[in-house]
């Protein structure tokens, strides 16, 4: 039905009952300064709070995106909704008496606000009912779990509404119906009662069951939560969706928990009711829990509303039950995590247990130094991918390293992706800081081939190294010679470092592949020169190459293997995306033929341009690490990496001046 006109008196008795900071507090965390109260606008993203309220004018304005207006205009602007319905509830709210230009309408007025007003009711009494009954000999049971099994204090239970549903069918049917003479329509739009599908009739929803009321952020009813106290299922039963009540829109506690969050700048999502109500029993009065469903970006957007850091906590069971909560929560919100948005942390408390498990055996001391010590999501899901694998096997590497790039990729900020491509070029080095500058390479390549670089400010020091006579690596690539040895095609492209990395490790393992005679060969040279492939589809072939020549023995056998070709592709039968990288290097063309009739010239050229660029990434790594590390808080740090650097500088000058090597030869 089209809402009636509103009397003009009714619209201004509202402005004047609806206090401005009261209004805007149920949505914006508001901060004293001075006459007036700050805040983050909820109209636009900022992170410095532009958003004013002023109490003695009644009106906001933001001096970021120029929003402002009164209490009822923000309402509409904030939810998008019309004029005459915000100041209907507003004037529910402030208990403002509704006048209508139209009296003949009036009635049907007051049918449309006495529903959810008789919701609200009826909810109320229910709780009212559910916590009498707790108290009753029926109810005993269920008042010895709270005391006992989760040790909560009188006060505790009576600050949580916490009661008890007696078994029979109707039993809250009967009082609410029969002694508070309320409609059985009301009941069953507020989901306490359902009809019986056959005889006629109705029944409980909620049955012998321990009874937990669920409130909106004013702190009113508008559902329950049930836990059984038998082996019936559900262990936990919650209302339906009604028009009070949504499910994905809500957090249990967050009434009770709102102050706290705003107070601490943080929130923390635990999974269960009790959880929740431990923690605040505990005095962690910013604790909150999800309604048995994934966290959704609607109740992460109204959590926020509370802390000005964004700073949420998932404490999660540490079961797999709770990682794959985790898991689903961090996918609602990954957007927002990966923008900066929220600062977004996983606990998981020692030997798999809860908060409320917890807290019977430690004290909330102990708990609040976890929380602070709580790693953020991406190390925490790096921690997830890496868990129970054995990084020293190939299929082991090549999984964690996909799932690696997958979530790096999705990092917006530059610095925070690069710092995390060093973490994760740590993990996979395995304690060897030799392979951290190519791991970081092969990472940075599968996030962004096309711009596979650190992207950081030049500090002084990092300005005074670029001045030094250091060797560019393309001139190191090229020598003088560059421009000759390819003059002779004009249109030919400049070869990049990717690719002439690419054709060497490919060259040097197609020999390998189909010259047995030079297999030894080049096995030691690559263990002289302490050589690894780069790229992780030719690093992943030669480790299978390894695995077939050591046999069931600890003597690798690189000369006789017999088949070798065809034992790989049998192996690679169970990795589909490895071998369409790797599949042309086990055929042989009449061009491929004629490179590996010189042999003894490409090994060479291909080693040299291998160690050229383990030197340069080597060079690179270590002059980072020493730009980065203060002098004076680490002076033995900062020396060894200034010593580290410049040898492998030296190095990259000593071959430059010997020309170990003409890129014709790779070309």
């Amino acid at each position: 039905m089209q809402i009636p006109r509103l009397h003009p008196d009714t619209i201004e008795e509202v402005k004047l009952r609806a206090d401005i900071v009261d209004v805007v507090s149920e949505y914006v965390v508001l901060r004293k300064r001075g006459k007036d109260f700050v805040g983050l606008c909820p109209f636009h993203d900022e992170k410095s709070p532009s958003f004013t309220v002023s109490q003695t004018k009644q009106m906001y304005y933001c001096f970021g995106c120029q929003a402002g207006g009164n209490a009822i205009k923000f309402v509409m602007e904030l939810g998008k909704r019309s004029f005459a319905d915000v100041v209907l509830d507003l004037a529910r709210r402030y208990q403002v008496p509704v006048q209508t230009l139209e009296p003949e309408q009036r009635q049907e007025l007051q049918r449309q606000l006495s529903l959810r007003e008789q919701l609200y009711e009826v909810l109320a009494s229910s709780a009212q009912f559910y916590q009498h009954a707790l108290r009753q000999s029926q109810g005993q049971k269920a008042l010895q779990y709270l005391q006992s099994n989760r040790q909560f204090k009188e006060e505790t239970i009576q600050q949580f509404g916490l009661g008890y549903a007696p078994a029979g069918w109707e039993t809250l049917y009967r009082y609410l119906v029969d002694d508070k003479h309320y409609p059985v329509q009301i009941l069953e739009k507020a989901g306490l009662i359902k009809p019986r599908r056959e005889g006629g009739g109705y029944y409980d929803v909620f049955r012998d069951r321990l009874m937990i009321p669920i409130r909106d952020v004013q702190g009113r009813v508008i559902a329950f939560g049930g836990r059984t106290l038998t082996d019936e299922q559900p262990k936990y039963l919650n209302s339906p969706e009604t028009e009070l009540f949504s499910k994905g829109k809500t957090l249990f506690a967050l009434d009770q928990a709102k102050d706290g969050i705003s107070q601490l700048d943080q929130a923390v999502v635990v999974e269960g009711y009790f959880d929740a109500i431990a923690l605040h029993a505990a005095g962690i009065n910013n604790a909150i829990a999800s309604l048995g469903t994934a966290l959704s970006l609607e109740q992460v957007r109204l959590i926020l509303r509370y802390t000005e850091s964004k700073q949420l906590v998932l404490n999660f069971d540490a079961d797999k039950a709770g990682t794959n909560a985790a898991e689903r929560a961090i996918g609602e919100i990954a957007e927002l995590a990966y923008k900066g948005e929220v600062q977004l942390k996983i606990l998981n408390l020692p030997d798999g247990k809860d908060a409320d498990e917890y807290l019977h055996s430690h004290t909330p001391e102990d708990y609040g130094k976890l929380l602070k010590n709580a790693p953020l999501w991406l190390d925490w899901q790096i921690q997830q991918i890496i868990q129970d694998r054995d990084l020293k096997q190939a299929t082991d590497f090549q999984q964690v390293t996909q799932q690696i790039v997958k979530l790096l990729k999705n990092i917006v900020n530059s610095d925070t992706r690069n710092y995390y491509v060093s973490y994760c070029a740590e993990i996979l080095s395995l304690g060897d800081t030799r392979l951290i500058p190519l791991r970081v390479e092969n990472l940075l390549t599968q996030i962004a081939p096309a711009a596979a670089t650190y992207s950081k400010p030049i500090s002084a020091k990092k300005a005074w190294g670029a001045s030094k006579s250091r060797l560019p690596i393309t001139s190191a690539y090229l020598g003088s010679a560059r421009h000759e040895s390819l003059s002779t095609s004009s249109n030919s492209p400049l070869p990049t470092e990717r690719s002439l990395l690419e054709h060497a490790e490919a060259l040097l393992l197609r020999i390998y592949l189909h010259c047995p005679e030079q297999r030894q060969m080049i096995v030691d040279e690559l263990e002289e020169r302490d050589l690894q492939f780069s790229l992780s589809h030719h690093r992943f072939l030669w480790q299978q190459i390894l695995d077939i020549s050591s046999g069931d023995g600890e003597t690798k056998n690189f000369v006789s293997l017999p088949n070798l070709i065809s034992r790989l592709q049998d192996r690679f039968l169970e990795f589909d995306s490895e071998i369409g990288l790797i599949s042309h290097l086990f055929h042989v063309d009449e061009k491929n033929q004629k490179e590996i009739l010189r042999t003894p010239q490409v090994v060479q050229a291909a080693i040299a341009c291998m160690d050229l660029v383990m030197l340069e990434k080597r060079y690179r790594h270590f002059l980072e690490l020493w730009q980065q590390t203060d002098p004076e808080a680490e002076p033995e740090r900062y020396q060894y990496y200034y010593q580290a650097f410049y040898a492998e500088k030296t190095k990259l000058q000593q071959i430059d001046r010997q020309r170990l090597f003409s890129i014709t030869e790779l070309l």
